[in-house]
């Protein structure tokens, strides 16, 4: 059976010929600042994040990979060191190396695209993890070869050790090859400490939606990893990525504590480029008027440590 997975609202992403010519001619005519480059961490912890099995920590490899350390756990969410994707050359280098890494746990996988799914990544993590997918995509992960997988719907919850992790809902899409569009599903993560007061919202690609009210009205939401780039132009993107203005909405509606930036300045998906993200994504927070220490930037290979 085929399934085909959608958004909420019957929301489509695909787009015509037409629209990415469109697309082509006006990336043609713009003229952006590819030079500047969003900064490594000078203060990289890789001592003390690999020998720590107690402090609760999040860690900024990348794009939309993260190294998170809770509840004792070592977690990487959509962890990709690729040098490539398609013709773009990776523009930052990862924030920490394989060897730089503690022995990872979980794996958590938003989406199969290949900016957030590189096997070639996945077979050199140090560890034996458990991998938590999205529906559609356990078939691809055994052929690779891996068998620890748990497979996940939206909503659906799972406990290891003392976490819980939560698949939700994202507005996106889903391809890795010219036949299987929308054939696997894609979302978010949360991860909850069941005995602490922590939980990490991993929101992995999506477009602004409605969702995000379902979302704060099941959880209580402390850490938000938000996507912010990869929107320009807009008119193409909206559906697939947020603005960071929008970014910054969705959060408010969340609740959360603490805004944490994702998904910009390593790769160059679309026209933005990552400073141009992260500026427009403080500006926006200074006009809301939101307290300055509820919005942490991190530098790639950057460390949060989470207070109690």
């Amino acid at each position: 059976m085929n399934i085909k997975y959608e958004n909420l609202d019957g929301i489509i992403n695909t787009k015509s010929v037409k629209e990415l010519l469109q697309w082509n001619k006006e990336r043609r005519a713009k003229k952006k600042d590819l030079n500047t480059l969003i900064p490594q961490a000078n203060d990289k912890q890789v001592t003390e994040i690999k020998s720590n099995r107690s402090e609760p920590s999040i860690t900024w490899i990348g794009h939309s990979t993260f190294l998170l350390q809770l509840g004792g756990v070592n977690i990487l969410t959509d962890p990709v060191w690729a040098k490539w994707q398609g013709t773009q050359k990776r523009m930052t280098e990862p924030g920490l190396s394989f060897d730089e890494l503690p022995d990872i746990d979980i794996v958590i996988i938003s989406h199969s695209h290949y900016d957030h799914l590189d096997f070639g990544t996945i077979r050199r993590l140090p560890g034996n993890p458990i991998y938590y997918v999205p529906y559609g995509l356990k078939q691809l992960f055994l052929k690779k070869g891996y068998k620890n997988i748990s497979e996940a719907n939206w909503w659906d919850s799972f406990q290891y050790q003392n976490l819980k992790l939560s698949f939700v809902p994202a507005q996106h899409w889903t391809r890795r090859s010219l036949f299987d569009t929308n054939s696997s599903h894609w979302g978010g993560w949360i991860i909850e400490a069941i005995e602490a007061d922590h939980s990490i919202y991993f929101v992995g690609d999506t477009g602004y939606f409605r969702g995000f009210n379902e979302i704060a009205k099941r959880f209580n939401l402390k850490h938000v990893l938000m996507p912010i780039g990869a929107y320009e132009p807009e008119w193409f993107m909206k559906d697939s990525h947020i603005n960071p203005e929008d970014a910054v909405k969705a959060f408010q509606e969340l609740g959360g504590t603490t805004f944490i930036p994702m998904h910009y300045g390593t790769y160059r998906l679309a026209d933005d480029t990552g400073p141009e993200a992260l500026d427009r994504l403080q500006r926006e927070w200074r006009k809301q008027e939101l307290p300055e220490k509820q919005l942490q930037v991190l530098d790639i290979g950057g460390t949060l440590w989470l207070e109690d």
